[in-house]
Parts: structure tokens; C-alpha cells; sequence
């Protein structure tokens, strides 16, 4: 017996070490195939994420849009964004920085539009304040609207109106 051991010994430790590695496969498969993002995103409800910041750059357009949120939730066919508490900003290469903080918003990437809503304040680099409870912006167009109140406010003009913007 001594001698089987002192000649096989390379593979029975060989053995021993995939004997050791299969084991902890299995056991870390369990635990991944059991997780709730997995389970969440096979459901097709999407995936959701906490403390999230999302940069996009647009050479074409110059700009970059910067979202940085407490929650997101991206559906599960990938059209679409919750996001909730967020901060966004939009920095164009030709111009000044736009700032906005709100309670929460939805992007639809079918039809290009950000749904924005909840304590809407925003403020841009050259001094001006917009503050409304809504505000839809049109990716395509780069135009905002809202139905809401509006105040707009900076160093040389003050504002207030129910309508849309641009």
C-alpha cells in the first residue's frame, strides 16, 4: 500500500484538488443562480440598481449628460429608465452648464423623451433658476415643455407663467 501511494501521489492530489474545486463550484452556483438580480432580470421586470451614476457623451452634438440618481429601474425590454432623487446635468461643449435636481423621471429611448417630475429646480451657468413640478425634454429636438407653473429667474429677468418652454 505504501508503494501505490508514494508512486500515485501526483494524481491522487490531483484528484483531491478537483475534488475541492467542483465542490466549490457547486456551491457558488447555488448562490448566483439564487439571486435576486438574476431573478429579477429572467422576469422580465427589469433591473434595478441603487446610487447610480450614468455619464452619455454625444460627439455629434457636443454634449454630455450626466445623471447621477438614488434608484434606477430599467424595464426589462431595455426601452425604457426610472430613475428617483436625481441630479442631472448637461454640459453642451458651446455653451453653459444646465442643472437640474428633482424627485423623479422616466426616459423612453422609443420615442427620445425625458419625463421629469417632483420639485424641478434647475439652474444654468450663466445665473439663471427654473423652478416647476414638470418638464418633458425631447432628446431629438432639444426642446422643453411643461404644463405646469414655471418660475424662471436669473440677473436679468423674472418670470412666471403656465406653459411650455424652449
Amino acid at each position: 500500500m505504501r508503494t501505490f501511494v508514494k508512486r500515485q501521489w501526483p494524481l491522487l492530489g490531483i484528484g483531491v484538488l478537483l475534488a475541492v474545486v467542483a465542490f466549490y463550484l457547486v456551491k457558488s452556483g447555488e448562490g448566483f443562480t439564487q439571486g435576486p438580480i438574476l431573478k429579477e432580470i429572467m422576469s422580465g421586470e427589469g433591473l434595478k440598481l441603487k446610487d447610480i451614476h450614468f455619464t452619455q457623451y454625444d460627439p455629434d452634438k457636443g454634449t454630455k449628460w450626466v445623471l447621477n440618481a438614488a434608484e434606477v429601474r430599467y424595464s426589462g425590454d431595455k426601452n425604457s429608465l426610472l430613475f428617483h432623487d436625481f441630479r442631472l446635468k448637461l454640459e453642451p461643449e458651446d455653451g453653459s452648464v444646465f442643472k437640474l435636481n428633482g424627485n423623479s423621471g422616466d426616459y423612453s429611448r422609443d420615442s427620445g423623451e425625458i419625463d421629469l417630475r417632483g420639485d424641478l429646480e434647475g439652474s444654468s451657468g450663466d445665473g439663471y433658476r427654473i423652478v416647476t413640478e414638470h418638464i418633458r425634454i425631447n432628446e431629438k429636438t432639444g426642446l422643453m415643455t411643461t404644463d405646469k407653473q414655471v418660475k424662471i429667474f436669473g440677473p436679468f429677468f423674472f418670470g412666471r407663467g403656465q406653459g411650455a418652454l424652449r
